[in-house]
């Protein structure tokens, strides 16, 4: 079963709807012990970070996801989840994250000095570094999937598994270990973002 973390801040059902088209036990939950118990997690996400970070650690989802991660448990961050498993955000402040992943979260407006429009917005093609990590069983080099973020992930080149091009390299798909975080939307990137969902559901713990 695949937990999909609520914690107030994320596209819940669609995202259940992509795991239901794929035949995947899932279930939406705010309970830490539902978390403990399932086989995989999933955090989405939008929104702010700080927020986001708040939430977490009311509803005691902060420290269990910490303890899931440190078990060995599969965990896929979207969006803003993605976001969220890195050391620290610069949105609006500077906010402490979930430590999962080594990095920071920065504006694209502090680096992006030309025409293109912010939030990076709709479809663009992924650079895979290692497709031959198990993430990529169904996916290749060049597939597109769909972007709506205004923050990316930096200095998380230990990590990075996959990149866009957006004038700058904006981290796409990310890896520490047993867990990963995707910048896209897996359930708005159509067959691609649902073989990539096949794919981390498929993951077998070590």
């Amino acid at each position: 079963m695949i937990a999909i973390v609520d914690y107030g801040c994320g596209n819940l059902y669609s995202l259940q709807s992509s795991l239901n088209f794929l035949k995947l036990d899932s279930v939406i939950t705010s309970d830490p012990e539902v978390i403990k118990k399932a086989n995989k997690i999933i955090l989405p996400g939008v929104g702010a970070f700080g927020d986001a970070v708040e939430l977490l650690k009311k509803g005691g989802l902060h420290k269990v996801l910490k303890e899931e991660a440190e078990k060995g448990k599969y965990i896929l961050g979207i969006c803003l989840g993605m976001q969220l498993l890195f050391d620290k955000s610069f949105e609006y402040g500077e906010h402490k994250g979930l430590e999962l992943v080594k990095g920071e979260v920065c504006p694209l407006s502090d680096d992006i000095k030309g025409d293109l429009k912010i939030p990076h917005m709709g479809w663009n093609s992924l650079c895979i570094k290692d497709i031959s990590d198990p993430i990529f069983k169904y996916t290749k080099n060049g597939d597109y999937v769909y972007f709506v973020h205004s923050f990316y992930a930096k200095n998380c080149e230990d990590s990075l598994l996959a990149y866009a091009d957006y004038e700058v390299k904006v981290p796409a798909l990310v890896k520490n270990k047993n867990v990963y975080g995707a910048q896209f939307h897996p359930e708005k990137s159509g067959d691609v973002g649902l073989n990539l969902l096949k794919a981390f559901a498929e993951l077998e713990e070590n």
